[in-house]
Order: C-alpha cells, then structure tokens, then sequence
C-alpha cells in the first residue's frame, strides 16, 4: 500500500477528501451493430477497480467514482480494457463532475438559446480542446440550419431541424477537427449534471 493511500485510510471517515467523481463518455457504443448490455459495461468497469460504477441510458455513459487525478490515464485505461474484452476500440472521454456541471450551465448560443422541438442541441466531447486552426474549419460548417461553437473540449451543435435530415454528420465535424469525438444530445448531458455533478 502506498503511503498517501495508509494515511488516507487512518483518517477519520468524515475528514478524509472526497473520492472524485467522473462521468465517461463512450464513443460508438450501441450503434452500428455493436451492443454491449450495460450489466456487462458496468462489471468490465468495476474489475479495473473503479468504484460505484453506473450507467446513464443505454448510449456509453458511465459514472464512476475513481481516487485519480489523471483522467486522461483513466480514459487510456478504460479503452484498454474495452479493446480487450470487446475486441474493439471504443474510444472515452472523461469529465468531472464539477467539468461536466460547467459543461451544462454553459450557453452557446446566448442566453435566450432555444431549439424548437423536432430540432436537436448537442454536445460534442473531444480529448484536448481545438485548434484555432480546426475551430475555424468547424464555424465554416455553418449553415442556414446548423449552427456552431468551441468551448474549452466541447463542441456544441445547433441542427434546427431533424440531424437525419441535415448535410452535416458527426464524420464531417470529426474531419474538420482533426479529432475523434462523441455526441449526445443537451437533454442527457443536463441531466447527468443534474443527477451527479452535486454527489
């Protein structure tokens, strides 16, 4: 046992920090013919010691808490495990909570943002933040439906009418970035701040 990890266990149980908490997002998860039941996500999860591990809907969302302070070593050691057990790479993204609470607050297209219903708002998470080189080439995507903006490692889409019916696709975002990334829609992300970002 490492030393930091003996003087943490003779703490008293209401002076020791607290463990932080992580939402990963998974990429390609239960799409394209690859579905994987979240009981099996979550013990995969579990065996690398991560602790109160849940899943948020059936679309690659998994909290955990975990005593890390390199998300980004997390994120490389959940895609090893996924590589592993699933025989493919599922690439992660890892917020905290307190990140993922920012992430939701956050308006991207004003104060008076509004997405009429039929219509989408999402959230698209990436491992580092863009380029100004690649925020660019992401803004002259715009167009008379779909709207676009960089924000820290998020980037945020306005399709002001159904995605499926819109030029753009998440393909065409990954190429003008450079960058893989995963979506989800501004409903779940609220809500999983909502549910976790005050545990």
């Amino acid at each position: 046992m490492r030393s930091d990890e003996l003087t943490q266990n003779l703490l008293p149980d209401d002076t020791r920090p607290p463990v932080p908490r992580y939402i990963a997002f998974l990429r390609a998860v239960n799409v394209g013919g690859r579905t994987v039941k979240m009981d099996r996500l979550r013990e995969l999860l579990a065996a690398m010691g991560l602790d109160d591990v849940e899943t948020f809907i059936a679309s690659g969302n998994v909290i955990f808490n975990s005593a890390s302070k390199a998300p980004r070593a997390l994120e490389q050691r959940i895609e090893g495990q996924l590589r592993q057990a699933l025989g493919y790479e599922v690439a992660t993204f890892i917020r905290s909570a307190p990140e993922l609470a920012a992430v939701a607050a956050y308006r991207p297209f004003g104060a008076s943002e509004v997405v009429p219903v039929g219509h989408a708002l999402s959230v698209g998470f990436l491992k580092s933040a863009p380029s100004e080189d690649a925020r660019q080439k992401l803004l002259g995507l715009r167009t008379a439906t779909d709207d676009f903006d960089a924000h820290g490692r998020e980037v945020y889409w306005a399709c002001r009418t159904r995605i499926s019916e819109s030029a753009i696709s998440g393909a065409l975002l990954e190429r003008a970035l450079g960058a893989a990334m995963t979506m989800r829609n501004v409903t779940t992300v609220r809500k999983l701040a909502a549910k976790y970002a005050a545990r």
